[in-house]
């Protein structure tokens, strides 16, 4: 049973269980399997349904991991684990420390021998290199030992990370006017529109865009200051907002300006309506949350036809719009 006991997963199928044992014959399987379970080494996974042939068995079986003696497991929990790492639920879900025991050690060896480390603020994956030599572990399994431990990241020291914002400037003069431009394809036509010598956008001149990406725009802004040049940074610069006339790019721009101040560039909304007047416009995705606060279009004059083409179940992608159209 040694395969099981150090199989890494806490679920097996019975194909897998047939495979490693080399049980060709059914009778041979069937009989290995309920030994199994009579031991208690294995119990059936009910909602994996049964293999249809008879005597049945089930797809699925969970791995019991029984535990030959205790003593040794519950005192290394009691003696070895350092002063901050709480011992309460390991003690009382031994299996379950069996189970994560390799990432505890790890964990006690760090706050035992490298403690000294966490008085640095580092990202989280390289925390997680640091003390699991896996650079994923903490964001997936180790939030979940370290709160069996009475830990949380924040014990850890860590500074949060965004995706950097990608942005182009055709001057870095200040103070300077600035574009977010939520999709991508519009971003790269509007940068080829800039470099090609052009200085507006809709008629409003323009020096930088920014990528926004959708909703990825909230977390790359939080970020703002460390993630751009200084001249970005200047307090008269002014922010407008450019992207898909949806419930969902609406909730995108009022979000952003609840904490970062931008507005709409009208023009570019505008010519967006204008030229979907006589074309058949795409359903509004399903599921978008339509709790718009009016903040969007109190920057409209007439906002009328907007709020009837969304009433209406329809939206306008940015990329209505094209280079002819800039």
């Amino acid at each position: 049973m040694q395969f099981l006991k150090e199989y890494p997963r806490k679920k097996i199928t019975l194909q897998e269980i047939e495979r490693h044992y080399h049980l060709t014959d059914y009778r041979e399987l069937y009989d290995f399997i309920l030994q199994l379970i009579q031991q208690n080494v294995i119990s059936p996974i009910k909602s994996s349904g049964v293999n249809g042939k008879k005597p049945s068995l089930y797809k699925s079986y969970r791995i019991q991991n029984c535990i030959e003696n205790e003593d040794p497991l519950k005192e290394e929990v009691m003696y070895l684990f350092h002063p901050l790492l709480k011992q309460e639920y390991y003690l009382s879900h031994l299996k379950q420390y069996q189970l994560d025991r390799e990432a505890v050690l790890k964990i006690n060896d760090f706050f035992k021998n490298r403690l000294s480390l966490l008085q640095e603020p580092t990202a989280m994956n390289e925390r997680s290199f640091q003390i699991f030599s896996q650079e994923k572990f903490l964001a997936t399994e180790g939030k979940r030992v370290l709160k069996n431990l009475g830990l949380s990241l924040e014990n850890l020291n860590l500074y949060e990370t965004a995706e950097p914002l990608a942005y182009f400037s055709v001057s870095k003069k200040t103070p300077q006017t600035v574009l977010i431009v939520e999709n991508k394809d519009t971003f790269y036509s509007l940068r080829k529109h800039l470099m090609a010598g052009k200085t507006t956008i809709f008629g409003q001149e323009i020096q930088t865009l920014i990528y926004g990406g959708g909703k990825k725009v909230w977390k790359g802004f939080c970020h703002f200051e460390a993630s751009v040049e200084p001249f970005l940074l200047h307090e008269l610069n002014r922010f407008y907002y450019f992207g898909d006339l949806d419930y969902e790019g609406i909730l995108i721009f009022e979000q952003l300006c609840a904490t970062f101040y931008c507005e709409p560039l009208v023009s570019a909304y505008e010519a967006m309506v204008k030229k979907a007047a006589h074309l058949s416009l795409p359903k509004t995705k399903e599921g978008q949350n339509r709790n718009e606060k009016g903040v969007f279009f109190s920057y409209f004059k007439e906002a009328s036809q907007m709020r009837k083409i969304l009433e209406e179940g329809r939206y306008i992608p940015q990329e209505i719009v094209t280079m002819r159209d800039f």
